[in-house]
Formats: C-alpha cells, sequence, structure tokens
C-alpha cells in the first residue's frame, strides 16, 4: 500500500480532507484539474472555489449549519478558520469575500509540506493499492464520470443548482433601498428593496413571462427544491415569492411607516461591500432577460450585473447504497467519497464530510479503527442519513430533523434546538 493518499478534486471538501490528513503527517497528492481545465462554472484558478452565494448560512448554533459549523470549530477544520478570516459583514450569518476565501485556503494548502498539489485531470484508473478520497464535487468532468460509473455501476444521480446574479452596489439607488435585517436583528447588513403591490405584480408578470435557456425535460424534473429558480418558483402563483424569499414580514419600510407589499433582500458578497448578491434569485433566465426583469425591481433601475445567475450540472452518487458514514465506499475500502457527489447538499456539509473522509481515510492507511461520529451530532447525523438506505434519496442540507430526539419532550422550538444544539457539542468536544 501507498505511503500517501491521493485526493482527486480541490474544492471545498477535498482541501479540507487534504488539511485533516496532512496534520496527521501522511503525505498526500491533491489533484485539481484548474488551471489546465475548468468546469463550465468555474473561473477562478484557485483551491475551494466558491460558485453560488457568497455565505456559509447562520452562526447560531441554534441552527441547524451554525450548529455544523461550530462543531468543525471544535475539530480544527481549515476551511471555517478560513471563512472566518475571510468574512464579510451579513448580520447573524457567516459569508466571505469569495476570492479571498480561496486565496487563503490555497495559500495554507501549497505551504503545508506534506501536500503535493497536481493541476492536472486524474486520468485512467485508481490503482488499487492506492488509499484515494474522490471529492471531484457537483460538477465532475465527464471523463472522470466515466471512471465513477466504473467504480459504482450505475448507481448514479443528476441534480441541476443554480446561481444568484451579483449587482455593483454603487448602481443600486439608495433613495429607494434601506439598510437593515428582518424584526431589527442582526447588524443592519443588507440592502433591502421594498415593493408595493403594482410594482410586484408588474415584476411577478414579466418574470413567469421572461425566457429562459432551455433544460431537457430529464433536467427540469430533477431541479433540486432546495435551490429553486426564481422563475420557476414564480410560476408555482403570484403569492409564491411573497411568502418565500421576497416576504416582507419583519420589515417597515423607513420612509412610509409602512409593510412593504414584497421586499427582495441584496448581501454583501465581498470584503469591500462593493458587490451584492440577490438573495434567493437563483435562475436560469437568459442573460439579457435577467437585465430586463431584475431591472424593474424598485431600486435597480439602473442596474450593473458584475455576473448573471447561470444554471449548471449537478452529480451525485446513489450514496444510500454505496456508502458507509464515514463516507467509505463499502465495496472497496481503500476508496472514500466527499463533498456534494455524495448528496450533501452545502458548502459547510461538503466541508464536513471532507473532514471525515480525510480523518478515516488516515486511519484506513494506518490500520487504525474507523472514527465514527455520534448521530446526535450535525456531522454524525449528515454522516448517517446519506450512508441510510432511501429510495427516494435527495441531497441534504444540515436540517435538526435529522437529529434524534431529546429523551425529554419540549414544545418550544427555539427552546428545542438549544437542547440539541448544546447537547452535540457536549459529545463534539469528547472527539
Amino acid at each position: 500500500m501507498n505511503e500517501y493518499i491521493n485526493i482527486i478534486g480541490g474544492g471545498l471538501a477535498g482541501s479540507e480532507a487534504a488539511y485533516q490528513i496532512a496534520k496527521r503527517g501522511i503525505k498526500v497528492k491533491l489533484y485539481e484539474m484548474k488551471p489546465e481545465k475548468f468546469s463550465p462554472a468555474h473561473s477562478n484558478k484557485n483551491l475551494a472555489e466558491i460558485v453560488c452565494s457568497n455565505s456559509f448560512k447562520s452562526n447560531l448554533h441554534t441552527n441547524a449549519c451554525g450548529l455544523l459549523k461550530e462543531e468543525l470549530r471544535i475539530l480544527d477544520s481549515l476551511l471555517i478558520k478560513c471563512a472566518d478570516e475571510t468574512s464579510v459583514p451579513a448580520g447573524q450569518a457567516l459569508a466571505v469575500d469569495r476570492d479571498k476565501f480561496s486565496e487563503l485556503v490555497t495559500e495554507r494548502i501549497r505551504d503545508n509540506k506534506n501536500i503535493e498539489i497536481i493541476n492536472k485531470e486524474f486520468v485512467g484508473d485508481i490503482e488499487d493499492d492506492a488509499i484515494t478520497i474522490i471529492a471531484t464535487g457537483p460538477l465532475t468532468s465527464d471523463g472522470f464520470a466515466t471512471q465513477i460509473s466504473k467504480i459504482v455501476g450505475n448507481e448514479k444521480l443528476h441534480f441541476y443548482d443554480a446561481a444568484a446574479p451579483i449587482i455593483e452596489k454603487d448602481s443600486i439607488d439608495m433613495n429607494i433601498a434601506f439598510w437593515g435585517d428582518r424584526y431589527g436583528k442582526g447588524e443592519s447588513s443588507y440592502i433591502n428593496l421594498p415593493m408595493n403591490k403594482e410594482e410586484y405584480e408588474m415584476f411577478w408578470n414579466e418574470l413567469v413571462k421572461a425566457e429562459v435557456t432551455e433544460l431537457h425535460n430529464f433536467e427540469k424534473r430533477e431541479i433540486f427544491e432546495g435551490c429553486m429558480p426564481v422563475e420557476i418558483m414564480a410560476k408555482r402563483g403570484i403569492d409564491t415569492l411573497r411568502f418565500g424569499p421576497l416576504k416582507p414580514v419583519g420589515f417597515t419600510n423607513p420612509r412610509t411607516g409602512e409593510r412593504p407589499y414584497a421586499i427582495v433582500q441584496l448581501r454583501q458578497d465581498n470584503e469591500e461591500g462593493t458587490i451584492f448578491n440577490m438573495v434567493g434569485f437563483q435562475t436560469n433566465l437568459k442573460f439579457g432577460e435577467q437585465k430586463r426583469v431584475f431591472s424593474l425591481i424598485p431600486g435597480l433601475k439602473n442596474a450593473e450585473f458584475t455576473k448573471y445567475g447561470v444554471m449548471h450540472r449537478n452529480t451525485f452518487i446513489n450514496s444510500t447504497k454505496l456508502l458507509d458514514n464515514t463516507y467509505n465506499l463499502k465495496t472497496n475500502n481503500n476508496i472514500f467519497f466527499a463533498g456534494q457527489i455524495t448528496g450533501v447538499e452545502g458548502y459547510v456539509e461538503s466541508i464536513s464530510s471532507g473532514l471525515i473522509a480525510g480523518i478515516n481515510a488516515t486511519k484506513r492507511l494506518l490500520k487504525e479503527e474507523p472514527l465514527y461520529f455520534s448521530e446526535k451530532t450535525m456531522i454524525g447525523a449528515l454522516a448517517k442519513y446519506i450512508s441510510t438506505e432511501n429510495d427516494k434519496f435527495q441531497p441534504m442540507n444540515a436540517n435538526f430533523g435529522i437529529l434524534p430526539s431529546l429523551d425529554e419532550k419540549v414544545k418550544d422550538k427555539k427552546l428545542k434546538y438549544e437542547k440539541l444544539a448544546d447537547r452535540s457539542i457536549e459529545i463534539m468536544k469528547m472527539h
């Protein structure tokens, strides 16, 4: 058996796995095809590139993703540390300057003497005696997807994800927009665009009529509900958006003293605060249509779009049949998977899978017993979810619904989540 571990893919999961292995004194060969080759959605030459939102979601440990981040901090996650160091204002959420984040991760990985970065696409068969972590992500190249098919058979699925547009701050009309967080919580780090009934209905009518980039029929069936394109959501009913990403609850327009009929939120996307992304506006509209329709939103009449929304393919394997809860392939214990290709959905979830795969690949090399995380922790619950057989398997975010119940009955939801989180953190500190 080789005295090093291969990692294929230098995204969030692959980078975290590399760090966890290297800190334990084991050599890593990290294969990343960029900048030799880019996927349709990637453009940054660095490791751990963030393609969609720049938010790592809530930092509150009474939020499921906030709890997951806290567990990862306890376990010395490199990527959460880098996210904390490159954060930008986002109220109670952890959002990052995406370029500085990927630069910092790349710097820390490159400076580690136990990690060799190989900037080329991995081709050929995986060696039988090589412990390998496959973390090629939801945008796995066609060439390597074929390799994965050989490894797992035809047990693979697909879904499609969408990214929101990004706007230059100076092009937003701040005579219409106002700063603030829902119910006045946080640090007023969101720019809010209020809409009255007439403005909303005009926008909705144009949105549902707008031209989209055509998808194949099988693609339309496989759009993941957790990242639904805004135009598809709108077509479900005129008020769907007002009860979703455009809900006005918790806001008062400071210029009128009234609650808006609907509200669009913009979240800071870089450290300097010069660009903002449209919260909940993942879209598959043609670029010209995005400019036309989104400019109808009050405050965005003269908006300059630095990046339009895109829709792209995501691939994930049927982990419920293929993997155990250490992300190890059941049919070949020398192969691990990590990241969104396993069916965990989200940045922090991907990092957690990379951490578990990295630790356990090391233990495999050293012939030590695997490290299993309790299902009462969010990290362990996610690992259990993706490795428990489920004929209707779909990608899963961190959520309190996948944690085992408390021993006591707690009616208050906030208190219940607090107790679940406290229990999880207490268990995690014992690792």
